[in-house]
């Protein structure tokens, strides 16, 4: 069984940046896409960047400018620049993988203090 593992999450002040990994315990076959969702305390889970097999990346309007997703296809691993982070970034991220199945990640907790 595939497993994904997230990093980098914490607490930061609003204006500061966060890379977050996702790191796949094995490799994945035929990825059409790969993404980063988050979920805030009350509300559902949103995506917020994703890049599919042709690297074309799609990101939420909130997200736009401030965030970059990028991938190591090789090392089986994802990324998530954050910067410029609000306190409306707030939110557990989680990584997705979809093959011939999707996976997800546990989630890393992103703290952006005011």
């Amino acid at each position: 069984q595939v497993q994904l593992a997230e990093s980098g999450g914490g607490l930061v002040q609003a204006g500061g940046s966060l890379r977050l990994s996702c790191a796949a315990s094995e490799m994945i076959s035929s990825i059409n896409v790969m993404g980063w969702y988050r979920q805030a305390p009350g509300k559902q889970r949103e995506s917020v960047a994703t890049i599919n097999s042709g690297g074309n990346t799609n990101y939420a309007d909130s997200v736009k400018g401030r965030f970059t997703i990028s991938r190591d296809i090789v090392k089986n691993t994802m990324f998530l620049q954050m910067n410029s982070l609000k306190p409306e970034d707030t939110a557990v991220y989680y990584c997705m993988v979809a093959g011939r199945m999707a996976y997800w990640g546990k989630g890393t907790l992103v703290t952006v203090s005011s």
